[in-house]
């Protein structure tokens, strides 16, 4: 469920890494801008409990209070790129609405900030109170895009969004994980987006297209081979939603000259496997 307070969750899981200096992008998932579910038990004889906010130490001071009217995606994005001068997440172009968090990332050269290594491609694959679609319209913006900043397709692609597109489903393992896929755990089916609107045929055609990266499945950490390029799952990390299985964060790792991209699952107990080179 989501409530009006939504920005101090999110202000405890980017604390990390704001202590730390580090940069981050973020897009939404299926979660994110839910409507208030009201539980059964609310209205057992016991009626409406107290709604607590959580205490935490917040960039944000904003003086909304706790009520049940949800957050909307806009309004996330919003605090977002407001109140984290770290954060490079940006809101989409408005003819792409409903999806909010649709926008491209350069990652400079070290010793040339004007010269591209890659592109990072983020796309908001809806869910909550939108449909679970990467749109037509989505698809021919990333195809514009790349058409306008990387026309010869020279410099490499990486693209990410939540909802994994039903190509996953077509190479997902059986049972365990087995090559030519890399992973540690595959324990449950894919739970791909509603339709497949034309973003995959447009990702395959371009050669620099080298990996896609989605969450959405707790169960699944898997990378698998998809024509020219890669599909991948993160790991679980937090300890909200569903499943009990061990946290971890998938790592990319970009090397300039020659360029290179290398992905592996490093473990909340600090051990690491299923790394994987998914370009050279």
């Amino acid at each position: 469920m989501a409530v009006a307070n939504a920005s101090l969750y999110w202000d405890q899981a980017i604390s990390p890494t704001r202590v730390r200096g580090i940069p981050w992008a973020s897009i939404f998932g299926n979660h994110d801008d839910a409507p208030f579910e009201w539980p059964l038990d609310w209205f057992s004889d016991s009626g409406i409990p107290q709604l607590f906010c959580p205490a935490v130490n917040s960039s944000y001071s904003g003086e909304e209070e706790c009520d049940f009217r949800g957050t909307h995606r806009i309004e996330l994005m919003k605090k977002e790129i407001d109140y984290n001068v770290l954060s490079h997440s940006k809101n989409g172009p408005k003819d792409l609405w409903p999806s909010i968090s649709n926008y491209v990332l350069q990652v400079s050269s070290s010793h040339d900030r004007q010269m591209a290594v890659a592109y990072m491609y983020f796309l908001d694959s809806g869910g909550g109170s939108y449909p679970e679609v990467i749109s037509s319209a989505q698809a021919e913006w990333f195809r514009h895009k790349a058409e306008e900043i990387n026309p010869d397709s020279r410099v490499p692609e990486i693209v990410f969004w939540h909802i994994p597109s039903k190509a996953y489903k077509k190479v997902a393992p059986w049972f365990g994980v087995h090559k030519p896929c890399v992973g540690s755990i595959n324990k449950e089916s894919v739970a791909a987006q509603e339709a497949e609107m034309g973003i995959m045929k447009i990702l395959v055609k371009r050669t620099s297209v080298k990996a896609v990266f989605v969450g959405h499945n707790h169960g699944l950490d898997w990378c698998c081979p998809y024509q020219n390029l890669w599909l991948c799952f993160a790991r679980h990390t937090g300890y909200g939603g569903y499943g009990n299985w061990p946290r971890g964060a998938r790592i990319l790792e970009i090397t300039e000259q020659p360029f290179s991209l290398k992905s592996w699952i490093r473990m909340e107990d600090g051990s690491v496997n299923s790394e994987v080179i998914l370009s050279s």
